[in-house]
C-alpha cells in the first residue's frame, strides 16, 4: 500500500469510530447496530485476535493480506448464527483466548504455512468469536443490525492490524511487527490462563 492509501484508510477508520452528536436518545443503542459495533472493541481478547489476523495477513503478504481478513468475518457470521440459534459450542472462551495466543505466535515466529492452512486456522478461531457475539446478542436487538455492526467493527480491527503489519517495509519493521505478535501472544496466554 502506498502512503496516501494508508493515510486514507486510517482517516476512514477514525471517522467511522467517531461518535456523532445526537439531540435525542437513539432507539437501537441497547441492542442494534451500535451494540454490535462496540461489542468487539470492548473485549480485549477479541481486539487482540482480530488485530492479529490483519497483522498476520500483512506479514504474509498477498493474497493473505486480504484473504485472512475476509475469511474471519465471513466465518464469524456463521458462528454468530449458531450462537443466535442457541446451538452450543463447548470451550468458546478457551477458543477465543487460544486464538490470540496462537495468532500472536504465528506473527512472532514469522510462520508462513500454506495459505489454505492459514485460512482454516483463522476460520476455526472465527467460529468461536462469532458464537460469543451471537450468544451475547441483547434480547431486544435486531440480529441483522447487530451482526452488521460486529462484522464492520471486526473489519476495522483487521485494518488496524494490516496498517501495523505494513511496517515490515521499514528498516526495523519486521522486528516491530514480530514484537507486536509477541505482545498479542502474551495477552492471549493471560486470557487463556483466566479462561481455564
Amino acid at each position: 500500500m502506498t502512503k496516501p492509501v494508508l493515510n486514507a484508510a486510517l482517516a476512514g477508520t477514525l471517522l467511522l469510530l467517531a461518535s456523532t452528536a445526537q439531540a435525542h436518545a437513539p432507539t437501537d443503542i441497547a441492542g442494534g447496530f451500535n451494540s454490535g459495533f462496540l461489542h468487539p472493541l470492548f473485549g480485549w481478547d477479541h481486539v487482540a485476535a482480530m488485530v492479529a489476523v490483519g497483522l498476520w495477513g500483512a506479514f504474509l503478504g498477498r493474497p493473505a493480506i486480504w484473504l485472512l481478513p475476509v475469511v474471519f468475518p465471513l466465518v464469524m457470521a456463521v458462528g454468530g448464527a449458531l450462537g443466535v440459534a442457541g446451538i452450543a459450542l463447548p470451550g468458546v472462551e478457551i477458543g477465543i483466548a487460544a486464538s490470540a495466543l496462537v495468532l500472536g505466535l504465528m506473527v512472532l515466529l514469522a510462520a508462513r504455512p500454506p495459505l489454505p492452512v492459514a485460512a482454516v486456522l483463522v476460520g476455526v478461531f472465527a467460529i468461536f468469536h462469532g458464537h460469543a457475539h451471537g450468544t451475547e446478542l441483547p434480547h431486544a436487538a435486531s440480529p441483522l443490525a447487530y451482526s452488521v455492526g460486529f462484522v464492520l467493527s471486526t473489519g476495522l480491527l483487521h485494518l488496524t492490524g494490516i496498517a501495523f503489519g505494513l511496517l515490515t517495509h521499514l528498516r526495523f519493521g519486521n522486528t516491530l511487527v514480530r514484537a507486536g505478535g509477541a505482545v498479542i501472544a502474551v495477552a492471549g496466554a493471560w486470557f487463556l490462563y483466566q479462561a481455564l
